[in-house]
This record gives C-alpha cells, structure tokens and sequence, in this order.
C-alpha cells in the first residue's frame, strides 16, 4: 500500500524531494516505510496506543529519572513522527502535553489514516516543519520535559540532524530536570561521533546509554541537569514504571548505564 505525492510534481515546484511512504503489515503488525525495506515505525494491531519496537520502548527512558506522579503535568516532544508510537504513548498512555515535528506530510497523513494518531486538540500537535529549524524556535525554550529525537532518512544510514550546535538547540528547550532521548546506530561507525556531539553538547556526566539491540539500534539518554541515582533509587522507579504502563523498564538496568 502507499500513499504520497508524486516526486516529480515536487521537483518542478521545487519543493524539497521527500520520499513515497509505504505501509506493510502481517498478521499482528503494521510496519511504515520510507520507500525502502527499512522499518521506520510500526503498530500493534491489537494494541495501536502500546510500543511494539524494543528500540522505541528505551525512547521513554526519561521516565526513571522523575516522579511518576509529575509525568502527566510534563510536556513532550518529538522530532520525527516516524508511524507515531512515541506520540501516540505520550498523549495516550502518558497523558501528556505533546508535540511532534514532522518535515513530510505524506508521513503525517498516513499516521492519521492507518496509524491511529489523533487529530490535533489541546494537548496535542503535529508541526509540519523541519526539526533543525523549529527545535531554535524560542516558544519551546525550557518548556519541554522529554525530548525524543529520531531523525533517518529513506536510507536509515545516519542521523539527518547530528552536529554538537544541533544538540545544543536540544539542550535548550528541555526544563531544568528534562530528558533527551536520540535513537543511534550503535554499530555504525557515525555512532562514535554522534556520541562525542551529545557529549559536548551536555556534559559527559549527563549521558547515558543502553547496549544496542539486536538490530543495531543503541539509545542515548541525556538530562539538562547531570544527576546519578542510586541502582536501587532507578530499580525502585523502573518498578513503577513497569507497573504503571508495561514498560520493560526493569531489564532496561540491566543494558542501560553511564557512559563516563
């Protein structure tokens, strides 16, 4: 199945070439496609609001290092909608303030129609716009408690947004206590990199990172404000976490750690 407009319609308006979003499914999952094999999303048929990928799931990391009873009264972000799981979770589940940011349309439109995301309201928004230039706007300054960054291409080879200047616009919307999360390819020689740029960006002692997953996906973490807690203090968190909204969060201690 695919939807999208036509490349060449775009290219004679000189509009920025995107690619064609397709969709594929099996009998329990649908798995969205920036017109390639690669999997940029995917859904539960049965459980559209849940996080079906393991990669995705280590996205809502951020939830250890706060009180469970403040995260309603938090704001999210994403940038990349990708088939919207991480929306979805944190507007659904979360039942928080939330914002997404999207460069291409098609990819919006399709999450509308087969992924389950709600239209816009009160507490939900959908940005067409491109994350470099809408994470500098000043109206996000300090105001977002959990940022999610999962900038591919078609191609899925490196992050499209990854310089430490970029990282830095990250660092300057999140809250005194807020959370960046940014999906790495961990087996990927740009992973290096990528982890030096956060790391200067941030601060060493305010990074973190899971073991990557089977399919090379490694998960950095990094707060606004450094803090170490105890093992015992996150074991005693990832407990509720898990508890209260099905997260594996307690096997996340196991391959999540400090990187300095």
């Amino acid at each position: 199945m695919k939807a999208g407009a036509n490349a060449a319609a775009r290219k004679r308006t000189g509009q920025p070439l995107l690619p064609e979003v397709t969709i594929s499914e099996d009998s329990e999952v649908r798995f969205l496609h920036l017109g390639t094999e690669w999997i940029q999303g995917s859904m539960l048929l049965d459980a559209p609001f849940d996080i079906e990928l393991d990669y995705v799931q280590r996205m809502v990391a951020w939830l250890l290092f706060v009180a469970p009873e403040s995260v309603g009264k938090r704001r999210a972000m994403q940038l990349g909608l990708g088939s919207a799981a991480l929306t979805k979770f944190h507007f659904k589940k979360l039942r928080m303030d939330t914002t997404a940011v999207e460069i291409n349309p098609q990819v919006l439109a399709v999450c509308r129609t087969w992924f389950k995301l709600p239209d816009d309201g009160p507490r939900l928004r959908v940005l067409l716009a491109d994350a470099g230039q809408e994470i500098r706007n000043p109206a996000h300054t300090g105001r977002i408690d959990a940022l999610q960054v999962d900038l591919y291409d078609h191609e899925a080879a490196a992050p499209v947004l990854d310089s430490p200047d970029f990282y830095v616009d990250c660092r300057s919307v999140l809250s005194d206590d807020g959370v960046m999360t940014v999906n790495l390819f961990g087996r990927d020689t740009s992973y290096e990199r990528s982890l030096q740029s956060i790391c200067a960006a941030f601060g060493e002692d305010a990074v973190w990172a899971f073991k990557p997953t089977r399919e090379g996906n490694t998960i950095v973490l990094a707060q606004r404000t450094a803090s170490r807690p105890t093992r015992m203090a996150l074991l005693a968190r990832a407990e509720v976490v898990q508890e209260r909204w099905g997260l594996p969060a307690v096997k996340w201690l196991k391959i999540f750690k400090p990187v300095s």
